[in-house]
């Protein structure tokens, strides 16, 4: 057999992570729905971006268990990824000022604003051709 091609791992994490939003798995995080955020399933890039990168960063910060799980694991895109560290470090540095829970809401913010932006950020960095 031999393992997986790239491509059908990476679908493979995009599948899981879509269950573990909707709740499908009882060993998976909660969904991002259980955080607060509002209930409405996404489904245009953007949303899909906020929910997943908000909840790993949000996850991050709080230092939990699945904090640890590489960019590939939480199912994030590269673009994703670049969003989720600066969501953190935005996070880290409202946290010392403003406290957790400001921290958290800015998160939400700075995610949507990001992703929206970046059109949910699907693509990989390393594909895109160099600046002209």
């Amino acid at each position: 057999m031999g393992t997986m091609p790239r491509t059908a791992r990476y679908a493979a994490h995009i599948l899981l992570a879509a269950l573990a939003l909707t709740g499908c798995s009882s060993s998976a995080p909660p969904s991002a729905a259980d955080s607060g955020t509002p209930s409405a399933t996404p489904s245009s890039p953007a949303q899909i971006c906020t929910a997943l990168v908000s909840y790993w960063a949000k996850e991050t910060l709080k230092g939990s268990r699945w904090a640890g799980l590489d960019w590939e694991q939480k199912g994030l895109s590269n673009g994703q990824y670049a969003i989720h560290e600066d969501a953190v470090a935005a996070g880290r540095a409202e946290e010392r000022t403003g406290g957790r829970d400001k921290a958290l809401e800015l998160i939400d913010r700075f995610t949507a604003r990001r992703c929206a932006e970046e059109a949910g950020a699907t693509g990989s960095v390393e594909n895109q051709p160099p600046p002209t």
